[in-house]
């Protein structure tokens, strides 16, 4: 930092008060709370897995209900549920969602070494309650994909920490429950950590495998799941994808075009990772962004995309923000959060089936802002550099 100019990452990282604890609890607290007043199953997507299990332990296919999209073995993982009564899961699942956002945010912490008693680190969630529209979207809907937004913190976290091979277990164990993170073996490849790599093409596939072989119709992932998401799933479900492969058409580009345009941004986003990886200086904010990149390319063509899928990504880049250069630090990451603002008036999209227009600008704009962004200072070095720091300055002190 140069003399005379003042930086945030000293006010981000310094130690909340008691306030900020109270302030940051009681915001979480009374989002579960109001979910749970006003949902009846825990949330839409859960009870669709939720269903799928109980179809299962009633002798039937789970995969009759075409929008359930998941692996055989989350068939597996969802049968604790069917055991609990409806009361039970209506507070249970929001709460669990929140908690493994926390647990997810504080692992990303941990991975650019920001203390999780900062100001940062405390405020950050409640921040992304009131001000991030994916986050409250994701509570009520207790979608799966906060597994993935818990377990990629927790593989980043093991591979800064040269335990790649454990790093590859977790991002398996993800895929088994929900095959989000895929992308993310592409790291692996670039690191050259084939034991990681291993694992994370093993843990699901043994799983999965092993999964099926208890299903009445082992084959019903590939046979019907699969077909179903390449056709791009039904009109109704169309209205609610972020990715460009979907929202293009509706504004009248041809589908073929749409699909090449959003295949070469795709492409460009995976380019865009491997040079940040292969040029980067190695720290955190290497690790972190082209894993954020290789997510953000997938999301730009996967079929389904949704808008609560933001929550792998941005916590990772937002805990890095302390770091001169992060990408947290550029204008036009910020304006990609803007649609995303709840309480914003947007003329012609405030109709919940055209949100994925917004959706579709936070998409693109934040890719473009982290593949994008020119490195001009170097990451502080070490995942515990602030804490070392901290105590450098109480050392001085005495």
């Amino acid at each position: 930092m140069r003399k005379g100019k003042s930086d945030i990452s000293g006010w981000l990282v310094r130690r909340a008060s008691w306030h900020a604890w109270v302030a940051s609890g009681a915001v979480l607290c009374a989002h579960a709370v109001a979910v749970a007043l006003h949902t009846s199953d825990g949330g839409m997507d859960n009870a669709i897995v939720v269903r799928a299990a109980r179809t299962w332990l009633d002798g039937g296919s789970p995969y009759t209900d075409r929008h359930f999209l998941y692996l055989p073995s989350a068939v597996l993982a969802a049968v604790p549920q069917t055991l609990l009564p409806a009361a039970a899961l209506r507070p249970l699942v929001p709460l669990t969602v929140t908690a493994l956002l926390l647990t997810g945010w504080a692992c990303a912490l941990r991975v650019h070494g920001v203390p999780r008693r900062s100001r940062l680190g405390v405020l950050g969630p409640a921040g992304l309650a009131v001000g991030f529209a994916p986050f409250g979207h994701l509570v009520a809907l207790g979608n799966w994909t906060v597994i993935a937004a818990a377990a990629l913190p927790l593989a980043l976290l093991l591979a800064a920490r040269e335990r790649w091979g454990w790093a590859g277990v977790v991002i398996g164990a993800a895929l088994a429950l929900k095959p989000l993170l895929a992308p993310v073996a592409l790291l692996f490849l670039f690191a050259r950590r084939w034991r990681g790599l291993a694992a994370v093409v093993l843990v699901p596939a043994l799983a999965s495998g092993g999964a099926a072989l208890l299903m009445p119709d082992p084959a019903a992932f590939v046979t019907r799941t699969l077909p179903f998401l390449l056709s791009g799933h039904d009109d109704f479900v169309r209205l609610y994808e972020a990715s460009p492969v979907a929202v293009l058409p509706r504004l009248g580009v041809p589908a073929p075009v749409a699909a090449a345009l959003a295949c070469a941004a795709a492409g460009a986003g995976v380019l865009a990772a491997y040079r940040r990886w292969s040029r980067g200086v190695p720290g955190p904010l290497r690790l972190t962004e082209t894993a954020v990149l290789l997510m953000l390319s997938a999301f730009l063509v996967s079929r389904p995309s949704y808008d609560h899928y933001l929550l792998v990504v941005v916590p990772l880049l937002l805990a890095g923000l302390p770091y001169p250069g992060a990408a947290a630090r550029g204008p036009w990451f910020w304006l990609a959060l803007v649609p995303q603002m709840p309480g914003a008036d947007w003329p012609w999209l405030e109709a919940v089936t055209r949100r994925s227009f917004r959706d579709c600008f936070t998409l693109c704009v934040m890719t473009a802002s982290v593949a994008l962004r020119r490195h001009r200072h170097l990451p502080l070095a070490g995942p515990d550099h602030f804490v070392a720091q901290r105590r450098v300055r109480r050392a001085t002190r005495v």
